[in-house]
């Protein structure tokens, strides 16, 4: 089967192009020509089809999507950590061009064929917004209430896929952490009691690709999680990885209080139809301890430097310290910790 991949070269695309060889499949990678995507790109030579372009051009996306038989939309902004360098919530009208825009050139494009193909389209459960005051999991048939410009954006294509008389399904997708040592200051943003649920990179896109060749998949909205031994709160999937990297378990007061737009979901209907949960986050612990290889070491050898000037992104930390009860703060919570 020919399979358009759009955003190959991002945290997913890279799992999902891998998964769909592993199966046969004809891939095309569509994505913008930067340097780290021709890098990636000379490693998949022979193995893929490379289509370069941008999803705001009609023509390079009719040109990518020519002569396919499944689309899977990857492509779009992000609110941190974007390989374009630019965040959704930092120019997002922009990021609107890219994101519905270049979905509305797809699925015209997509209609425009002889054949039109299939389209799998992710999504994310950020479209849930702040739903800790909520018994958890979050289900497809609960609303949505968009909380930034990137999930708005997100809602907006999902309609449109739905409206666009396509063969479709939706993919919202669990916190996929990426394959990267990329330590970003939005770590800080999410409270460490939040709810969120982990789903490793390879299992989404092994999900992609098994339903790729799936019948029952169509017209469906379905949530990809790591199912209930990846449901964690944040304390642990921040402090399992920054003690597996050699940083250290950071001070409470370093992190946001404001909920986080990530919950527990209920994948049981997913995971029924695709049968993609093989990993859990101690596969990705290991992923990453095996990535950073001697430089683990390196950051054992300089913790105090490397926390130091982690903790000088942390927002909350300096706003805090900065407080007239900031001794008796960082001392409740202190006490808070040690009584957990």
């Amino acid at each position: 089967m020919k399979v358009l991949v759009t955003g190959a070269f991002g945290n997913v695309g890279t799992s999902a192009v891998e998964q769909l060889l592993k199966r046969g499949h004809t891939v095309r990678c569509f994505d913008l020509p930067t340097r780290g995507n021709r890098r990636l790109a000379r490693k998949l030579r022979g193995r893929v089809e490379i289509a370069w372009g941008d999803m705001r051009s009609p023509d390079d996306v009719a040109a990518a999507v020519r002569g396919q038989h499944v689309v899977v939309h990857l492509a779009f902004i992000i609110p941190k950590m974007s390989a374009t360098g630019v965040e959704s919530e930092d120019r997002p009208d922009w990021a609107r061009e890219i994101n519905v825009g270049g979905t509305q050139n797809l699925i015209d494009a997509m209609r425009d064929q002889p054949t039109q193909p299939k389209l799998v389209f992710t999504s994310s459960c950020h479209v849930y917004g702040r739903t800790q005051d909520q018994a958890p999991p979050r289900t497809v048939e609960d609303p949505v209430c968009p909380m930034e410009h990137y999930t708005h954006h997100k809602v907006a294509c999902e309609e449109m896929v739905k409206c666009s008389g396509l063969d479709w399904t939706i993919f919202r997708l669990a916190a996929t952490l990426p394959l990267a040592i990329q330590l970003d200051p939005g770590m800080f943003d999410v409270p460490l009691d939040n709810r969120m649920e982990f789903v490793h990179t390879r299992d989404v896109g092994l999900a992609i690709a098994n339903a790729v060749s799936s019948p029952d998949v169509w017209g469906k909205v379905l949530l990809i999680g790591g199912g209930p031994g990846c449901q964690y709160e944040y304390r642990e999937i921040v402090g399992r990885i920054l003690e597996a990297t050699g940083v250290g378990v950071l001070p409470d007061e370093a992190f946001g209080s404001v909920p986080f737009c990530t919950d527990w979901l209920d994948t049981r209907e997913s995971q029924a139809l695709l049968g993609y949960q093989r990993h859990d986050l101690s596969d990705y612990i290991d992923d990453m301890t095996a990535l950073l290889g001697y430089r683990r070491h390196l950051v054992r050898a300089l913790r105090p430097i490397v926390r130091a000037w982690l903790l000088r992104k942390s927002p909350y930390l300096s706003r805090r310290r900065s407080r007239p009860d900031a001794g008796a703060f960082s001392g409740q919570r202190r006490a808070e910790a040690k009584g957990r």
